[in-house]
C-alpha cells in the first residue's frame, strides 16, 4: 500500500536549514498497524504528514496504492487524501461550534454524500463507537476521551483504508486512552491499514510493527505481533 524510496525532507527559515528526514525507505502493506517511534524532533510527524499528502518531500519517491503521488498536482493529491485516508490528532482538531453528528458528517459532506445517506452511515458509526447519546453535543461538553472517540469516529466514517494517527493518546489518561486504542485495535482487525506517530510504548505494543527513527533515519524495526 505504502513505499517510499529515500524520502528527504530539509526546511529552510533564513540562513537556517534543518533536515526533518535523511534518505527514508519504507514499506506498508495493505492491513498493517506500524508505529513509528523515537524522539521529539527526530522526523515522526514529517514523515506521516508526508505519507498524509499534507507535505511533500525534497526528493525521493512515495507509492500510495502503486502510484507515484510526488508527480501528482496538488488537486490530485488533496482528492487523493479525501477518497483514502482518515486522520486521528492529538488535538482532536474538532469544530467547536458543530455538534458531535456535525463534525463526523463532515468528511461526508466534503465527498459529495447526499443527505439521507450521510445520516445513516453517521449514525451507524456514532453507534459503533458508542458515542449516539452525545451526537447532539458540541466538543465543549465532552471529556478528552469522548472528543478523541469524536475523531476517530470522523476518520473512519467514509470507510478509508487507511489511518493515520500522530499521538492519538497524548492528551489523554490512562483510561481513555487505552479506549482509543482499542478502537484502533478494532478498526485494525478490520482490515483498516494504521500508521500511528507515538511516545507510548504502551500504545505501540498494540501495533503488529514498530519503526524506529532518530535524527530523521530509520535506525531500526521491530516486530510486535505475528502477521
Amino acid at each position: 500500500m505504502i513505499v517510499t524510496e529515500g524520502i528527504v525532507k530539509v526546511f529552510q527559515a533564513e540562513d537556517i536549514q534543518t533536515v526533518a528526514l535523511k534518505n527514508v525507505s519504507l514499506e506498508i502493506e495493505k492491513g498493517d498497524f506500524v508505529a513509528i517511534m523515537g524522539p521529539s524532533g527526530c522526523g515522526k510527524t514529517t514523515l506521516l504528514n508526508i505519507l498524509g499528502l499534507i507535505d511533500n518531500p525534497n526528493t525521493g519517491k512515495y507509492f500510495l496504492f502503486d502510484q507515484d503521488v510526488t508527480r501528482l498536482k496538488e488537486k490530485q493529491k488533496t482528492e487523493l487524501r479525501k477518497q483514502n485516508i482518515g486522520f486521528v490528532f492529538q488535538n482532536f482538531n474538532l469544530i467547536d461550534e458543530l455538534t458531535v453528528h456535525e463534525n463526523i458528517e463532515l468528511p461526508l459532506i466534503y465527498l459529495g454524500w447526499k443527505k439521507k445517506a450521510r445520516k445513516t452511515r453517521v449514525d451507524e458509526v456514532i453507534e459503533k463507537m458508542n458515542i449516539s447519546h452525545r451526537k447532539n453535543l458540541f466538543p465543549i461538553q465532552l471529556s478528552g476521551g469522548q472528543q478523541q472517540r469524536v475523531a476517530v469516529a470522523r476518520a473512519v466514517v467514509a470507510n478509508p483504508p487507511l489511518i493515520l494517527a500522530d499521538e492519538p493518546t497524548g492528551n489523554l489518561d490512562s483510561m481513555h486512552g487505552e479506549e482509543v486504542m482499542n478502537l484502533l485495535n478494532d478498526l485494525n482487525k478490520e482490515g483498516t491499514t494504521i500508521v500511528m506517530v507515538s511516545h507510548s510504548q504502551r500504545d505501540a505494543s498494540y501495533s503488529r510493527r514498530v519503526v524506529h527513527l532518530f535524527d530523521g533515519q530509520i535506525i531500526n524495526e521491530n516486530l510486535n505481533k505475528l502477521m
